[in-house]
């Protein structure tokens, strides 16, 4: 399949479908006349990688798991692992959101923004 009829099934730019090319999430080889072909399994591929990163996987994660996957017996047990995973990282990261906003509530109206305010 040649790259403009990948980005156009899969919903992406020729731009993008390059760019995964050259960070190595996509593999497709040169035809003899420079044309970039890729297998039919690219595709799915490729949406899979949009789908992952709307749902905040970045590039390294996805590239990453893309190998966990592959290897895996049983890839959707191995799906729903990442994304359990996925999910105590954000829940973390909601933790220190919380706190960082408890803080910066605290120095609102201190007359200096770098003192918290004194508790009575």
């Amino acid at each position: 399949m040649r790259i403009g009829e990948l980005a156009a099934q899969a919903g992406v730019s020729k731009d993008a479908v390059r760019f995964y090319e050259k960070i190595g999430l996509l593999q497709g080889r040169r035809l003899g006349n420079g044309y970039r072909d890729f297998p039919p399994e690219t595709l799915e591929w490729l949406r899979y990688i949009r789908t992952a990163q709307v749902l905040g996987f970045s590039l390294s994660e996805i590239a990453r798991h893309g190998e966990q996957l592959r290897d895996a017996p049983d890839s959707a047990e191995a799906l729903s692992a990442l994304l359990r995973d996925k999910i105590e990282v954000i829940d973390a990261r909601m933790g220190e959101l919380a706190a960082l906003r408890t803080e910066l509530e605290s120095r609102v109206d201190t007359g200096c923004p770098l003192r918290a305010a004194v508790k009575a």
